[in-house]
């Protein structure tokens, strides 16, 4: 495996406090949106004027993704929401129930039929460390309606389709699974694309950490995210073949996405949290940042927005 020949930059410092997440492109405004999970934080950030905006609740912000009708769909706590940005209002379209001490929504995007796909899990009370079996994973239709597929989860995360195949990690047990998909939204048993602990030997957990977030090219490969790694790998998700990585600053890499001109930047999060004060001033000084990352070589598809 060999490092990824582009340019990676801090496009936007420090811009969360503990746990940045969730990377979406919003084609209608040239806006990437992303959360920062614990501090209850939605933002949007604008990279060709700079402006940045912010909302906050008394919750976890868990995602955030454009409503094709208006407004927004975000992830608080354990809701899902329609937002009004102008005015902060939020109504609950979805709510999953409690289980175990604290659960909460986690990652979610939506499919290319426009249904929002979204996933919880337990408490964490530190990074990686989680009240197991307690995420599952569900779909809110274009009709509004809820509907469960999976359970037993330990940190439901990244979520890529294909014209056939859905993609959707667990990190725990470190793995990138694999289910055939049609566009009636049925997904059939889930077989394992890629498993962490197949790379690296006994280097494995060094190496490649735990998979969070992810994306997927134009050439149907996947791009995931590694906590506590530093670092952004390159799958083909047909083989589990790993074709190159991206290194960077900072230990906790947490998602991606395709954006800019023609989706050929790819837009990375990373989390502050569990970096202690003396790693932040010393060697890790970007934890919290949002990178750009240019010259890939490869390009992004246009992001899929919420229909109901």
């Amino acid at each position: 495996m060999s490092q990824l020949d582009c340019t990676v930059e801090v496009a936007l410092a420090n811009a969360t406090l503990a746990v940045g997440e969730g990377p979406h492109w919003d084609d209608s405004t040239g806006e990437l949106l992303f959360v920062d999970i614990l501090e209850g934080n939605l933002h949007r950030w604008n990279p060709e004027t700079g402006g940045h905006k912010k909302l906050h609740f008394d919750a976890p912000a868990c995602f955030l993704v454009p409503r094709q009708c208006g407004g927004y769909v975000a992830g608080l706590g354990r809701r899902i929401v329609s937002l009004d940005w102008d005015t902060a209002t939020v109504s609950t379209l979805a709510e999953i129930d409690k289980n175990g001490e604290d659960n909460r929504l986690n990652d979610a995007k939506c499919d290319p039929a426009g249904r929002l796909w979204a996933g919880s899990m337990g408490c964490e009370p530190s990074p990686a460390v989680v009240e197991r079996g307690m995420g599952i994973l569900g779909c809110l239709g274009v009709d509004g309606a809820w509907h469960q597929h999976l359970e037993k989860i330990d940190i439901s995360n990244g979520l890529a389709w294909t014209k056939d195949a859905m993609y959707y990690i667990d990190s725990i047990p470190r793995k990138v699974y694999a289910f055939d998909y049609d566009n009636e939204g049925a997904i059939s048993p889930q077989r394992v694309a890629v498993d962490f602990a197949d790379h690296g030997g006994e280097e494995s957990m060094k190496e490649f950490g735990f998979p969070d977030g992810c994306c997927i090219d134009a050439e149907g490969m996947l791009w995931v995210a590694c906590f506590s790694a530093a670092k952004v790998v390159r799958f083909n998700p047909s083989t589990g073949a790993l074709l190159g990585f991206i290194k960077f600053p900072t230990n906790n890499i947490t998602s991606c996405c395709w954006g800019g001109s023609h989706y050929s930047d790819l837009y990375v999060t990373c989390g502050r949290r569990g970096v202690s004060e003396e790693e932040f001033r010393t060697n890790q000084s970007t934890a919290g940042s949002i990178f750009k990352i240019s010259g890939l070589g490869v390009q992004g598809l246009p992001p899929n927005v919420y229909q109901g």
